[in-house]
């Protein structure tokens, strides 16, 4: 989803076609400045020496991003040990913020893999509208969680921090929509530039292939 779509009506149906396995083979290879963008200035990253960082940018309430959580999820599970995936939730408005502290909130609490394919499910499934710091604590409170304890991590300096380096992180790639992906701080694509999300997986993996080949 573009920033120019997010005054749309968020039920909207995603038109991405997902593939659950992307194949590692294409008939040729991507194209830099086609297929993916080549950074002007390295993005920071935050994996350890030896581990490719790829990164997923998405929006709770983006229904392009909800459609693509599954075959990601599933992309993770088998993704090279090399690898290191991590999600970072963009803000690119002030709204935006409270679905980002939800983010790293449950991430800081342990949480990310019980909650976060329902946070997916409560907003476009249930039409639930988890986008005030009053909803979310609401709704986590129903999910089991001590809703004290959640707060204190949504509004704790440290997951301030991290939604401000995200939103950061966010411009260093100049995220303009999501879905989106970024590999080692040095390559952007989205559903825009790969033509779909599936294939924008395989170009991630081809990316990783090049830097590995090059260590």
């Amino acid at each position: 989803m573009k920033r120019r779509d997010f005054s749309l009506a968020l039920g909207a149906a995603a038109g991405a076609s997902l593939v659950h396995t992307p194949a590692l083979a294409q008939a040729k290879p991507p194209v830099a400045g086609t297929d993916y963008l080549v950074l002007e200035k390295p993005a920071p990253v935050e994996a350890p020496a030896g581990k490719i960082e790829i990164i997923e940018f998405f929006w709770y309430s983006c229904p392009h991003c909800n459609v693509f959580e599954p075959a990601l999820a599933t992309w993770i599970k088998r993704a090279p040990k090399d690898v290191a995936v991590r999600r970072v939730p963009v803000a690119f408005r002030d709204d935006f913020v409270p679905q980002q502290r939800l983010y790293y909130a449950l991430e800081a609490m342990g949480l990310v893999e019980k909650l976060h394919g329902r946070v997916f499910t409560a907003i476009h499934a249930e039409k639930q509208s988890l986008n005030t710091a009053e909803s979310i604590a609401a709704w986590v409170a129903k999910q089991g969680v001590d809703k004290a304890k959640f707060m204190e991590q949504f509004n704790s300096f440290a997951v301030a921090n991290k939604a401000t380096k995200g939103t950061q992180l966010q411009n260093a790639y100049k995220v303009e929509g999501v879905p989106a992906i970024g590999v080692a701080g040095r390559f952007y694509t989205d559903g825009t530039f790969a033509k779909n999300m599936d294939r924008a997986l395989v170009i991630a993996e081809f990316l990783a292939a090049e830097i590995r080949k090059k260590k």
